[in-house]
């Protein structure tokens, strides 16, 4: 006999009028403040106001948008150091500036070292490993690209005589520093007084010996050079800001091995220079101001010192243009 159903049997649907949405998204009027110190496998330790760290994890809200070291941000959740648990980010402060690079010059896509940098500390070793210009002007360009202030350090002056490598930058106006063992470093220290800045460099040329000598609660690991390759051990494998004072941090970054430049564009390269970059608006169109029919070639003839740099510029260019 068929089984005969009542209103009992029927699974009925709410109306959607019981189920509202909405299309308001949380507002987080009570966020922490923070700013990003290091970034490991998608746990960020971030540095309060108060000075205490907080580990954090990064929120939904967020969907795609990288976080990197230097970022400003807004917690919400256990702001109080737990180890056994996690703030969430949930904003991300618009960036002053970043670092980029790509993998290579033919690879497009930036990666973001660091962010909101003052300063760029382009450290190399007078030897052991050998000073590589080649880095040193694609860092140089980056810097520029960016707005952030570069700055040329040398190591291990006790080994060799940085003249010459320095004098190519001359013209350039770059702010330089040579230290050696024992170095007395109050010069350095008030350069990066009230300032966030960036170490940059092979691995092997004393960045992190350095770090930890301006910051020792840094506790950076150190190394020497490989005696076969000529080439550094790599020691740091995270970006780390360590803070000298209530207003001043440096950051440490692991050993790079190549910079590439494939997103950077020359004419803003030249603008950072605003004396050259008048100049090549008077440039055929697609110069690339390194040819006969360039604007800067009259311009430079006019003193020694245009000449110079002129031809440092154009050097930075050739790098950037190399695979």
């Amino acid at each position: 006999m068929a089984r005969r159903f009542d209103e009992d049997d029927i699974r009925v649907r709410p109306p959607r009028s019981t189920r509202p949405r909405t299309k308001d998204r949380p507002t987080f009027d009570n966020t922490t403040m923070a700013m990003v110190t290091t970034v490991d496998r998608g746990r960020f330790t971030c540095a309060l106001e108060t000075g205490e760290s907080v580990n954090a994890i990064k929120s939904r809200e967020l969907g795609r948008r990288g976080v990197v070291v230097g970022d400003h941000v807004r917690l919400i959740g256990d702001s109080n150091g737990n180890s056994e648990s996690l703030a969430r980010i949930v904003a991300l402060d618009e960036r002053m500036n970043a670092l980029r690079r790509s993998a290579d010059d033919s690879d497009e896509t930036e990666r973001i070292i660091v962010a909101n940098i003052d300063q760029l500390m382009i450290v190399t070793a007078c030897a052991d490993p050998e000073p590589k210009i080649g880095l040193v002007d694609r860092c140089l360009i980056a810097a520029y690209d960016a707005g952030i202030s570069p700055v040329i350090v040398m190591t291990k002056s006790d080994l060799a005589d940085p003249a010459d490598f320095l004098a190519q930058y001359e013209s350039l106006g770059v702010r330089k520093f040579i230290l050696r063992k024992e170095s007395d470093l109050g010069e350095l220290r008030e350069l990066l007084k009230g300032k966030q800045s960036v170490f940059v460099g092979h691995s092997g040329v004393g960045k992190s010996t350095l770090v930890n000598a301006l910051a020792p609660e840094a506790k950076r690991s150190t190394g020497g050079v490989n005696s076969v390759t000529g080439r550094g051990r790599h020691t740091s494998s995270n970006a780390l800001a360590v803070p000298v004072d209530t207003d001043t941090w440096i950051i440490d970054t692991p050993g790079i091995r190549s910079f590439g430049l494939a997103h950077v564009d020359a004419n803003r390269i030249i603008h950072a220079f605003p004396d050259c970059g008048e100049i090549i608006e008077a440039c055929p169109r697609s110069c690339t101001h390194d040819e006969e029919e360039c604007a800067l070639n009259a311009w430079a003839r006019e003193s020694e010192g245009r000449n110079a740099r002129v031809e440092s510029l154009r050097r930075l260019l050739r790098s950037m243009r190399q695979a």
